[in-house]
Order: C-alpha cells, then structure tokens, then sequence
C-alpha cells in the first residue's frame, strides 16, 4: 500500500543541510500495480494520449537539439485564449506544484506563514517547508470540507498566502462560490490567496468556486491549474496560474529558464486543441465517479460527493486493514492517516473496487 505517514530515515550528513530539510518526509509516488491489478493511486486518467498529442511530441523530437522557447510563449496565448485573459496574466511551468512554488517564493520569506486546509493536496507542506515558510494547517470540517471561518481566524500579521483546494485532494469535496467570494472580501487586501482549481474540469457541482470570475475583481487572488490531469499530459508536467499582471510578473521572476521542454509545449498545445475529444473522456470518467459513489452509498457508506477524479473512503482508524483488502482485489489506492482516496480508473477497476469496499464497510460496522 501507498503510505505517505512513512518517514524517512535522516542520516548524518556530510555538508550542512537545512533542518528542516533534513527531517522533510520527500513526496512518495504511487506504486505500480501488480498483473491483473489496477494502480489508482495517483489520480492519473487511464485513458492512453491522444494521437494528435503523440504526433505533437513525434514532432518535437526533430528540434530537440536546440533550446526552447523559455517563454512558452504559444502556450500561453492558447491558455489566455481558453480562459479570456490576456497573456499578461498567464504563467505556466513543470506542473501546478511547481508554480505554487514560484508563487511562495515571490511573496514568502523565513518566518513568514502560508495558511491552507488539512488534509489537502500533500505538496503544500513541502512547497512551504522549501521556501523556508512556516506551514499554518487548519483542520478540515467534519465533512471534510474547509474550515473558511476558521482559516480567515488563522491570518495574522506573517501571513503571506492562503492556499484554497477545490476541489480538495483527497476528500474530493468543493468550495462554493458564494463562499469564497465572503472569504476573500474578508481577508487581507495585501495576502496572496490561491485557488488550487487542479481538477476543475472535473467538476459539476453548480455552485462550486470559479477562480476566474473571482480574479477579475480581486488583484490578490490566482487561480492554480493543470494540464496533468484531465489533458492527460502526468507525464509531461505542465500547469499554470492566472492572475493579476504585476503577480504573474513576479511568478515569472521566480522561475527558472527553460523549464518546460520543447515536447512539453507541443503535447500541451496539442492537447488545448483536441478539447472536444477530451470533454468526451471527461463525461465517460465523471460517469465512472457517479457509479462508483451510487455503489458505496448502497453498501451503506458515508461518503463525500466528490467533484474530482476520485473518491475518499473515511475508514479512520481500519485504514491499514482496508488498504489490504483493496490490495488484495488489486487495487493500489493512496493511503493517509483518516482514510484512502482511490483514483476512478480503468472500467474494468469498477467490480474489483466495489467487491473490496463492500468487504471493508462489513468491517467497519462490526
């Protein structure tokens, strides 16, 4: 089973290393699966990439001996295009996680906080502890959606951004709005507040947040977006944020050269193209998603509706022992301390997960 609870072990080290660097936990991908299993550890689609995505990258490969364009800047018109933004307001770079790093960096230094919702995506304490930040978790409500009121109580004088997932990764729950828009009425004119908006095209709550209407009338507020997931482009990590020009100017700043590949920009340009096919995939998977949460209810689960391409089962302190029975139905699902989230993968996943969890809440009802 994939346990992000694991540490690693801290050996003496032979230059001076950062402490908190040092007794950091790093990010632990998920497993593969075994033959015959199904790995819906990594909210990956399982789709295979389009042919035009394929022919993209084919193509790129005949220039790959020159550098490329450091700006990306094809890829940003097409992004500002699909948003209704100008290119001022775009940037993009090797995946969401990696300009949310570029945000921290340009308005955190040592001591400064960055506030955001626990549990949620596991990348946020390693972007804070990175830029020498100091993480400030708010727990999530029982239903494991955030705590705003509690969040906004969190701000203090060195806070420096609040990061909001919606929807959140691993409870696969939303943010409305309405809620967001009070939420940052309320906050700090001068604090960066993010919306972590990964699986947005997921999503179809109507009421869920749209970070690019709150944008327009808020210059401290970006959304954070990806093509890994829905475009299907894991492999190839690009994502990008909107936001106000003179923030996207410092996000720029904060970037290295030449971080996105000439494949990278060809395969993402390829994939903003063949949209509709993709919009296909997207219904066949959030069609996926209903079944499975239809199946957990009727087994008598209590479960959040989740707008992503996931689910979360809240087994609490039968974690470890759900995670071996999934396992032994072969499925590799990611593991945390409150519950497991579980990707909405291949068709054929469907019986096999279902049969397991049906197993599991048997379980936990004794």
């Amino acid at each position: 089973m994939d346990d992000p609870r694991q540490q690693p072990s801290v050996e003496t080290a032979p230059v001076k290393i950062r402490p908190e660097i040092a007794s950091a936990a790093a990010y632990r991908q998920g497993r593969p699966a075994p033959a015959g299993g199904f790995k819906l550890s990594s909210n990956e689609v399982p789709f295979p990439p389009l042919p035009s995505v394929v022919a993209a990258i084919e193509g790129a490969a005949e220039s790959i001996n020159r550098y490329p364009d450091s700006s990306a800047a094809d890829l940003v018109r097409r992004l500002a295009a699909l948003n209704h933004v100008a290119d001022d307001q775009i940037a993009v770079g090797p995946g969401s996680i990696s300009v949310l790093r570029q945000l921290i960096t340009a308005v955190a230094v040592p001591g400064d906080e960055i506030v955001y919702a626990w549990r949620s995506f596991e990348g946020y304490p390693a972007v804070v502890t990175l830029n020498g930040a100091t993480s400030v978790q708010v727990p999530l409500t029982d239903d494991g959606r955030h705590d705003l009121d509690a969040m906004l109580d969190a701000i203090t004088e060195r806070t420096r951004a609040v990061l909001l997932c919606s929807p959140n990764n691993p409870t696969g729950t939303t943010l409305t709005h309405d809620d967001v828009e009070r939420f940052v009425a309320s906050a700090p004119r001068d604090v960066l507040i993010v919306v972590d908006e990964a699986y947005t095209e997921f999503v179809r709550a109507e009421d869920a947040v749209n970070g690019l209407a709150i944008i327009a009338d808020h210059r401290n507020v970006v959304t954070l977006r990806t093509l890994s997931k829905a475009y299907g482009l894991a492999g190839l990590r690009v994502g990008y944020v909107v936001g106000d020009p003179v923030v996207i100017a410092a996000v720029r700043a904060s970037g290295l050269p030449f971080e996105l590949t000439t494949a990278t920009i060809e395969a993402a340009k390829a994939a903003l193209d063949a949209r509709e096919e993709l919009d296909e995939r997207l219904d066949i998977l959030v069609s996926r998603r209903n079944q499975i949460e239809a199946g957990l209810i009727d087994q008598g689960w209590h479960v959040h509706e989740s707008q992503g391409n996931f689910v979360w089962l809240p087994t609490g302190d039968q974690t470890e022992r759900a995670a071996e029975i999934l396992e032994r139905h072969g499925i590799i699902a990611r593991v945390f301390p409150e519950g497991i989230r579980v990707t909405v993968g291949e068709r054929q996943s469907i019986e096999p997960l279902l049969s397991a969890t049906a197993e599991i809440v048997r379980g936990l009802e004794n």
